[in-house]
């Protein structure tokens, strides 16, 4: 059962959408195939992206509104160069965008602003408000009391005729009860107006507008092979990537961070890569593992809270720790994650080939804190139950994925495939800026050779997402959720030209 026509035809086992839509901000799948083709290769390839995101208001939320799609769609594009040096060594370049997210809210919904939104939800500033009064008055002596009271009337203590008034009317407080509890009425007043007058000021400073994420990543993969035999390939190489991004987190559901704006100023770094392949060409047999490094970014992010001096509310010490938030500096490390790759191809019949793809992502150590988001979750996190703080995003499980499928050829000049692909997700409960857990999904492709150097790939996926729900980031590490996400779908289109030279 020779298959070498079908071997050098069939490109389709690795559709260009092949992780167009999968856990946490995994895009790309990072494909070795146009690395492992036979002889000198190029390719270049797109995919597009359409889903349909929605949900509704459950969990901590005070309301139970329908959430409208938040899902932008998006593209990506890749290439690949693969030049065979001489028979025993080989050299690529592969980019890609591995990694990316890309969402927006609208609508009314607690992830849009709303003029009723406080910077703490309304339960907490009320105890916040009646501790802060109590604290306040009974910190007050005798004489403070009385002097706020007359001062409060338009009594200038600095005259002898004020001074004469204080005295009389502190005498009066010592010895009149009725006195007494006139004038701790007043004062108390006084203190509740400027307790409530501080609230309202804290939620005059939150932000306007609607929730939304883009972040961005590019590859650039450089690889060195040796073919010690005509079945054995062993490869490694250098990895080049950069990072950059905005978040914008705005309504109810991110209280105090209700107007944080982030800013990721493209930074690149620097990672590796190892892998090994056996084939046996005569049967389409191709068995492949790709081992890709954590890459770390120490990035300068542009943070605005307008909303930080509401820190103030929790007392003098917070009010001096927002004053040092502000002021704070420093970068910000993002990690990209470490992955695996595992890829099987084998010819079952004549003009038949199976194929399958695992892989594994370490998405559970991942975590993004910028340096003013982190310290301010500090400031505020026994309000929250994490006194340690927490991140802006995070993920609680490592990512799965398998596709799997057989691809036939045609004619001379045509071929196709169908496939299947599961995806674990990344953990649910999830964020908020990407709600949802995985996916099932099935795939069509097609693929004409005008000649045997030349082809053009196309292919399609429907996604059925997994359901979820949604967390902010002082929920991570806990059941608590804001939003359920049911229900939803995705289309992917996927389009690649190749040329062997």
């Amino acid at each position: 059962m020779k298959l070498k026509n079908l071997t050098v035809a069939m490109l389709l086992s690795t559709l260009p959408t092949a992780g167009a839509f999968a856990a946490a901000m995994d895009r790309s799948g990072q494909s070795m195939s146009a690395f492992l083709q036979p002889g000198n290769y190029f390719e270049a390839g797109i995919s597009v992206l359409d889903a349909d995101v929605s949900g509704k208001e459950s969990g901590t939320s005070l309301t139970q509104r329908n959430i409208g799609d938040m899902a932008d769609s998006y593209y990506f594009p890749s290439a690949a160069l693969k030049l065979q040096v001489d028979n025993k060594f080989s050299f690529g370049l592969i980019y890609d965008q591995p990694f990316g997210a890309k969402a927006a809210y609208h609508g009314d919904n607690v992830f849009v602003s709303n003029p009723s939104d406080t910077v703490l939800p309304q339960a907490t500033l009320d105890k916040l408000a009646v501790a802060t009064i109590d604290k306040t008055f009974n910190s007050l002596t005798p004489e403070q009391r009385v002097g706020a009271a007359l001062t409060g009337k338009g009594v200038d203590l600095t005259t002898p005729a004020g001074k004469a008034e204080y005295d009389a009317t502190l005498n009066a407080y010592k010895n009149d009860p009725a006195t007494q509890a006139q004038i701790d009425g007043a004062v108390k007043q006084g203190v509740t107006a400027k307790v409530n007058q501080g609230i309202a000021d804290a939620n005059s400073t939150l932000g306007k507008g609607n929730t939304q994420v883009e972040v961005d990543t590019q590859n650039i993969s450089m690889i060195v092979g040796y073919q010690p035999t005509e079945n054995w390939n062993f490869y490694a190489g250098g990895v080049y990537q950069t990072v950059k991004g905005n978040v914008s987190l705005r309504g109810q559901a991110y209280s105090l961070y209700n107007g944080y704006d982030a800013n990721i100023k493209e930074t690149g770094g620097g990672g590796w890569l190892v892998g090994a392949a056996y084939q046996i060409p005569d049967i389409a047999l191709k068995a492949s593992i790709t081992y890709r490094s954590e890459i770390d970014h120490k990035v300068e992010i542009r943070e605005s809270l307008p909303a930080i001096g509401a820190i103030g509310l929790l007392g003098p010490e917070a009010a001096a720790a927002a004053v040092d938030i502000a002021n704070a500096t420093g970068k910000t490390t993002i990690t990209t994650p470490q992955s695996v790759n595992f890829d099987l191809q084998s010819g079952i019949m004549a003009d038949t080939v199976a194929f399958a793809n695992i892989r594994w992502v370490n998405w559970k150590n991942f975590s993004i804190q910028p340096l003013k988001f982190g310290l301010v979750s500090e400031a505020i996190g026994n309000l929250v139950g994490r006194p340690n703080g927490f991140d802006l995003v995070k993920y609680s499980d490592d990512q799965w994925s398998v596709t799997t499928g057989v691809g036939r050829k045609l004619t001379e000049k045509w071929a196709g495939n169908v496939s299947v692909g599961w995806d674990s997700g990344a953990g649910n409960p999830v964020t908020t800026l990407g709600p949802t857990e995985g996916f099932w999904n099935v795939g069509v492709g097609l693929q004409f050779s005008p000649t045997p150097q030349t082809f053009i790939a196309g292919g399609v996926k429907y996604f059925w997402l997994g359901d979820a729900k949604a967390q902010t980031g002082a929920q991570a590490d806990g059941p608590e959720y804001v939003a359920n996400f049911n229900d939803n779908t995705a289309i992917a289109y996927g389009l690649k030209l190749g040329y062997r030279f």
